[in-house]
């Protein structure tokens, strides 16, 4: 399969909350807006892309409408981690892990959004020796796990 693009699509009970927060934190504009779906972009790489969906609507089959986004994990690499931590926290997001640096070659914070959707903002480093044996050659970048 030649996928043309990839994005995630959050299922909830509050589209116009869940939307307004990645527009206001994480700089996503809209380019589709409806009660049921808002379909979001970052303002600053065309190519990311994010979507927030009513959990209740017609387009859901049965046997999963009504749930809610869950037990999900966003990434965002950024280039200066160390300035959207200070941003967060300026901004009082809901902080689940503070800024640190992982011997797997990550800095990065986790922060929340209004439907339990963790956020992990990443900028890579270089990882620890006993991390860089376990990259595939050439992978290892300054990278991300």
């Amino acid at each position: 399969m030649k996928s043309t693009q990839y994005y995630p699509v959050l299922m909830t009970d509050r589209v116009a909350e869940t939307a307004r927060f990645y527009e206001t934190h994480f700089r996503f504009i809209r380019q589709f807006d409806s009660n049921w779906y808002v379909h979001l972009q970052s303002a600053e790489d065309a190519s990311v892309n994010l979507a927030v969906l009513d959990r209740d609507h017609a387009t859901i089959p049965v046997v999963a409408r009504g749930q809610q986004a869950s037990g999900l994990l966003l990434n965002f690499e950024v280039d200066d981690v160390d300035a959207e931590y200070q941003r967060a926290v300026a901004q009082g997001l809901p902080m689940l892990l503070a800024l640190r640096d992982e011997d797997f070659g990550q800095r990065h914070f986790i922060v929340q959004d209004p439907n339990g959707v963790m956020i992990d903002v990443i900028q890579p480093i270089p990882p620890s020796e006993d991390f860089l044996r376990q990259y595939a050659e050439g992978a290892a970048t300054g990278g991300a796990a």
